[in-house]
């Protein structure tokens, strides 16, 4: 199926897997499926056509699009990882793209909360789920967050543009997941 699709798309662009110097790539956090699923794509593609990857945070490719779309500096982005936790990192805008100003982490929502005294926005899925710890941390009032927001392919293409100009490349081989919770396949009484 993804590979179908990929074909469909290169045929609409009227180009080939040829044409790519660089394969940009979400490499997580995520469901454990999806992210596996998209990295061995990528990982297979770059080895088949020997060209390198930039593996791109889907953290930061959910607050480049809320960057863009939304015009705003200082986004606190928090995705709904089940069993009670959330992915999340916080990230400022300059010259247009976002930077990671803390860490990217897994933990209850509880423990999320401002980088710096600076105006945030909480951006993601997580918003929605744990609204009223999140908006707490943030010292948000209701209606500061946008819980409709995921990682696109223009967000993480924009971003790995970026890391491909300065030449922070890897080999297909170092096309790796991130999972941030060591545990994925286990049940949490088994954690």
């Amino acid at each position: 199926m993804v590979l179908s699709m990929m074909t469909a798309l290169f045929e609409e662009a009227e180009t080939t897997v040829a044409d790519i110097d660089v394969l940009a790539f979400g490499r997580g956090p995520g469901s454990f499926t999806g992210v596996r699923v998209g990295v061995g794509v990528a990982q297979g593609i770059a080895y088949a056509s020997d060209i390198p990857v930039v593996a791109v945070s889907t953290l930061a490719a959910v607050a480049q699009t809320a960057a863009d779309e939304l015009n705003i500096d200082h986004l606190a982005v928090a995705m709904d990882a089940r069993m009670g936790e959330i992915y999340c990192a916080s990230y400022q805008r300059q010259k247009d793209l976002v930077t990671l100003v803390d860490e990217e982490r897994v933990c209850p929502a509880e423990k999320f909360s401002r980088f710096s005294d600076d105006n945030w926005l909480g951006v993601g899925t997580a918003w929605r789920e744990y609204e009223q710890p999140l908006s707490n941390n943030f010292a948000l009032s209701h209606g500061q967050y946008f819980a409709d927001y995921y990682p696109h392919a223009a967000s993480i293409i924009k971003l790995a543009k970026r890391e491909a100009e300065a030449g922070r490349t890897a080999s297909a081989d170092q096309a790796l997941p991130v999972y941030l919770r060591n545990n994925v396949a286990k049940k949490k009484a088994q954690q």
